[in-house]
């Protein structure tokens, strides 16, 4: 990570990047193609995104985390209005869609930004014969 966390100029931070599916290099909006799928690149800068392993590691905690709040928050509803169950189907069906969809670009852009930001790269075993 650049020291004192100065970016380069066009580099977003994490967040930025993450929230608003921008390319951790220059800044552009080409991150994702679809709701949750990566571009091959940055359309603006030619920024690889193939070359980062972010896979699906965001999705289980997302939707596990998204679960369990909207579960409470729907129980908190039944509880306090009682509505029919009509009302519970139309109402946390798509939210709950949509929660993990924006969840998942979110997690999934957080994590590419980062491994960017940081340079990460595969691990390689060193030979002490060198």
């Amino acid at each position: 990570m650049p020291a004192g966390d100065k970016f380069q100029k066009g580099q977003p931070p994490v967040w930025r990047a993450a929230l608003f599916g921008l390319c951790p290099e220059c800044g552009a909006p080409t991150l994702f193609e679809g709701p949750v799928k990566f571009r091959a690149k940055c359309e603006s800068c030619g920024l690889d995104y193939g070359r980062y392993n972010v896979g699906d590691g965001p999705a289980a905690f997302l939707t596990l985390i998204i679960g369990a709040l909207l579960i409470a928050i729907a129980l908190t509803l039944d509880a306090m209005v009682r509505p029919p169950l009509w009302v519970h189907i139309i109402l946390w069906v798509p939210l709950t869609a949509a929660a993990v969809i924006y969840g998942l670009r979110v997690g999934k852009g957080a994590l590419l930004a980062s491994e960017h930001q940081r340079q990460a790269a595969e691990g390689r075993k060193v030979d002490k014969n060198d």
